[in-house]
């Protein structure tokens, strides 16, 4: 490991890349710490720790921002929320359709609309989170005039936090190591890994029963990597031959080879994308009921705003809605990135087949019918990681941050930046054989 580590830093282009990933992690983090202007900084103590539910995810993906009422408080939310609206009208506005098709100009088009939607949806989360926490700001921007300068405050801040966010993801992507937005999250996860260890301390000094429960919660979470990871890693591989050709006087084909499709080919972006549109709901009711909601609107609110403490029917509510929405996204996003018509027809342009399958649309049927059903159980198990845990906590003392969301993200954005590193160091070494 430690070889592999010397070899990556020895490739200047890698080396270069790494370090300017690690400069936007450290902006990034210098953000989380800027508190949006006019908070109580006295009442905002209180209510740090006091997370829980819905909040304490959103403080989780955003490295602790939210409880600072930070100006990167909505993390990158709003821009996910963004994209995958945006992908969904593709399918509605042929425009879209057709700009998504331009390549790389109409790649930048979309991208553009997607900062200004991001812009909207982070004018609408952070009105509901003005709404909710209000009370924090300075009592003089609480009432009267001063009242309005105190949303501007508030929706400005963080309207620049969410802008600079996006930003500086667009800039990892683009010049440094893996993707942006996942890289962020990722961020976010592993900042929290110095308060959970402090949880299990406290909890390992309340007696043999506190030290057996800590024993037993580091076991689930090994077992649980150790599955993460194979499921990460595994993949069906489709056979595939070519036949024998001759062009001039070369003999072409002849081969047999596979098309690997993954156990878990989407990653986490499902999981990304759930999270997010858990938040929607209670934000919004948030903002219509003035941060009070009640009768039928507490309900809702209460069902997407789960805690320790909350009633039954609530858990389960939200652990159906969020695994649906979880299984719904990962069938959605292997849409976009894997087309079972085209790898069809180009293994029938190259002379491929799948043995005992005709070429064509018998094909690309199997292909679909084998995608299908690898896709099902990759979502299966992404929604139990991430629902089981959650209603542990619902009914237990443990942490948030032990959430199986927390042990995906982590695992699978960290197996992308490995694949990431392995490719350039390959590319590297043929470019160096070439030379």
């Amino acid at each position: 490991m430690l070889q592999t580590i010397k070899d990556i830093f020895s490739v200047k282009d890698i080396r270069k890349k790494i370090l300017y990933t690690l400069f936007i992690i450290l902006l990034f983090r210098l953000g989380t710490f800027i508190t949006i202007p006019g908070v109580d900084r006295a009442l905002l103590r209180e209510m740090t720790g006091s997370t829980s539910g819905l909040t304490a995810i959103i403080n989780l993906v955003s490295g602790g921002a939210f409880s600072r009422l930070s100006i990167m408080a909505l993390t990158i939310g709003p821009y996910i929320t963004a994209s995958i609206v945006l992908n969904m009208l593709q399918y509605v506005i042929p425009s879209l359709e057709r700009l998504a098709k331009e390549g790389e100009e109409g790649r930048k088009r979309l991208n553009k609309y997607t900062k200004y939607l991001t812009i909207v949806f982070a004018i609408v989360e952070g009105l509901a989170a003005y709404i909710q926490y209000k009370s924090y700001l300075c009592a003089e921007l609480q009432y009267g005039a001063g009242s309005i300068l105190g949303v501007l405050l508030f929706l400005v801040s963080i309207i620049a936090g969410t802008s600079i966010l996006t930003w500086l993801g667009d800039k990892i992507t683009e010049n440094g190591i893996g993707n942006g937005i996942s890289m962020i999250v990722f961020i976010g996860i592993v900042s929290g890994i110095s308060g959970a260890a402090t949880t299990l301390f406290e909890l390992a000094k309340t007696g043999i029963s506190g030290i057996l429960l800590v024993v037993g919660i580091l076991v689930a979470m090994l077992l649980l990597l150790a599955a993460v990871v194979f499921v990460q890693q595994a993949e069906r591989r489709i056979p595939v031959n070519y036949a024998k050709r001759v062009v001039g006087r070369k003999m072409y084909g002849g081969q047999n080879t596979h098309i690997p499709i993954k156990l878990a080919m989407t990653g986490v972006m499902p999981l990304i994308f759930a999270m997010s549109f858990m938040m929607i709901p209670s934000m919004i009711i948030s903002f219509c009921t003035q941060g009070n909601p009640t009768g039928f609107w507490l309900k809702v609110y209460n069902l997407f705003s789960v805690s320790q403490g909350s009633a039954w029917y609530y858990l389960l509510g939200y652990a159906v809605i969020y695994m649906a929405l979880i299984i719904l996204f990962t069938f959605v996003y292997t849409m976009f990135i894997v087309n079972p018509v085209e790898i069809a027809n180009n293994l029938k342009k190259n002379g491929g087949f799948i043995p005992g399958i005709r070429a064509g649309k018998n094909t690309s049927d199997y292909i679909s019918n084998v995608l299908n059903k690898i896709t099902m159980v990759g979502a299966v198990f992404l929604a139990l990681v991430a629902v089981l845990p959650i209603l542990l906590q619902g009914f237990t003392t443990i942490s948030i941050t032990f959430s199986g969301n927390s042990v995906l993200i982590a695992v699978s954005v960290a197996l992308e930046i490995l694949k990431n590193l392995e490719t350039q160091m390959v590319s590297r070494h043929y470019s160096g054989f070439l030379d």
